[in-house]
């Protein structure tokens, strides 16, 4: 009978496993195949092609601006998200309602219109320069200075803001009332009520949140392309414009050792993260 019901277990999710397989197992096992390989004669060259990138100034400037923009987006986001949604469940039903949809209103916008938000703003003629020289101050080219940086990361926290403080709301009304109930009557405070009750419940969906916010990180390239091209001010260059300027220059080699480099270290990342959520349980 255990076999039977594993059968048709395994039969539910073959066609899915089969996607899975077709659509990116195989692909991915061949990138690493070719990062092993020549682009233009199939020669077999080893690790020539990791050595190669690591060497490269452009990869190594994109690798070290995306870790950096991680670094400080994702706490950061994590935190005011958490920040807004313990605000936001103290509110009665209307409000709470009220305010998801004006946090989650920036991801409803297109991208082309963000790009002409951000030129409107921050280009050397933009609303930002005209409030300075209002103020008598000099004006600020602000997409060709290292402050282009700073413009990503704000970009990136108002587009996904939103969309945490909605997976915080999910998390925290799973949390039983009566234990706040409990540790009041206990005479603990607001703060150590979310310390001791909140915090630890909240964990399994910090995993949740953390690692969707650092793969939504990857999709602020599309805001920086539209607005600054593919060679956009060093502070803002990315690993995504490195892929894109490799695609278009067929440097398949490079493009896969870089892919296989890169996505070894989302997986690492993303197990010792589960692992200390786990040590943490």
């Amino acid at each position: 009978m255990k076999r039977k019901h594993a059968l048709k277990g395994i039969l539910f999710i073959l066609p899915s496993f089969a996607g899975v397989c077709v659509f990116w197992l195989l692909p991915y096992v061949d990138v690493i195949r070719r990062s092993f390989f020549g682009a233009v004669n199939g020669v077999f060259t080893g690790f020539m092609n990791y050595q190669m990138i690591f060497s490269n100034q452009a990869f190594l400037l994109a690798g070290k601006n995306t870790l950096r923009f991680f670094g400080i987006c994702i706490p950061l986001l994590v935190v005011l998200s958490l920040a807004a949604a313990v605000l936001l469940n103290g509110l009665g039903k209307n409000q709470k309602q009220l305010m998801k949809t004006a946090f989650l209103l920036p991801m409803a916008i297109p991208v082309a219109s963000v790009a002409i938000l951000w030129k409107v703003l921050f280009n050397g003629q933009g609303l930002l320069n005209h409030f300075l020289e209002m103020l008598s101050l000099k004006s600020i080219d602000w997409l060709n200075t290292k402050a282009t940086f700073w413009v990503l990361v704000i970009s990136y926290i108002w587009r996904n803001l939103g969309y945490d403080i909605v997976l915080w709301l999910a998390g925290l009304s799973t949390i039983p009332e009566s234990l706040y109930e409990a540790a009041k009557v206990d005479g603990a405070g607001a703060w150590k009520c979310f310390t001791r009750i909140t915090c630890p419940n909240l964990l399994p969906s910090l995993f949740t949140i953390v690692v969707l916010s650092l793969l939504n990180g990857f999709k602020v390239f599309r805001e920086a392309y539209l607005v600054a091209g593919d060679y956009p001010q060093e502070n803002m260059y990315l690993l995504q414009h490195l892929f894109n300027n490799w695609y278009r220059d067929l440097a398949m080699d490079k493009m896969a050792a870089a892919a296989v480099v890169t996505g070894i270290a989302i997986m690492v990342l993303v197990l010792l993260l589960q692992k200390a959520w786990e040590r943490e349980d």
